[in-house]
């Protein structure tokens, strides 16, 4: 179980969980009309390392002539519902279809350990009223920090305590910087 604090503050930080969190996914401009796609996401995490925030919110704040402290965009994740995810109905909200997780007892073991590098179980306390989540490190993504901020006001749920996301932080580093090699098809003889 991770260890969270409910204070809200106003910047954002490393480890701050958000709830319907909209993220626009395109916008086409078609025969005068602008049609824009939007994923909900029911929780995020942002992935972001706190120092870089501090920076941002720093300069912001002293609106600073040097704006190279600047964040751009800010990497967060989305948390999903465990039991979703287990039956491969974690993206149904995207469009897009999962398979079920395996029906293994040793993988969701694994699974609820952290010992699957693409994957990271969160359970949380039980003052927090969230069910138990996965974040899914393939599908992070950037926003704008104004917009994530805008959205922190109306949708904060918590943060998650330094330890936890320096955890969370890592393992995201580390499935990142994996390498990729290709599949090696063998000639036949």
């Amino acid at each position: 179980m991770i260890k969270v604090k409910k204070a809200k503050i106003s910047k954002i930080c490393q480890g701050d969980i958000i709830r319907d969190f909209e993220y626009p996914e395109f916008k086409i401009k078609r025969n005068g009309l602008l049609d824009i796609s939007k994923f909900k996401f029911p929780l995020i995490i942002v992935l972001t390392q706190d120092c870089d925030l501090e920076q941002d919110h720093i300069s912001r704040r002293e609106d600073k002539k040097n704006q190279d402290k600047y964040l751009i965009s800010v990497l967060v994740a989305p948390i999903y519902n465990y039991e979703h995810f287990l039956l491969g109905q974690h993206l149904s909200e995207t469009g897009f279809t999962s398979g079920p997780f395996s029906s293994s007892k040793t993988k969701k073991k694994m699974l609820k350990d952290n010992q699957i590098p693409r994957y990271h179980y969160l359970e949380f306390p039980e003052n927090i009223e969230l069910v138990p989540g996965i974040i899914d490190f393939k599908h992070y993504f950037s926003v704008n920090i104004k917009y994530l901020e805008d959205n922190k006001k109306k949708h904060f749920v918590c943060k998650v305590s330094e330890l936890f996301r320096e955890d969370v932080s890592n393992r995201f580093a580390n499935f990142l910087s994996r390498i990729g090699l290709p599949k090696v098809i063998k000639k036949e003889k």
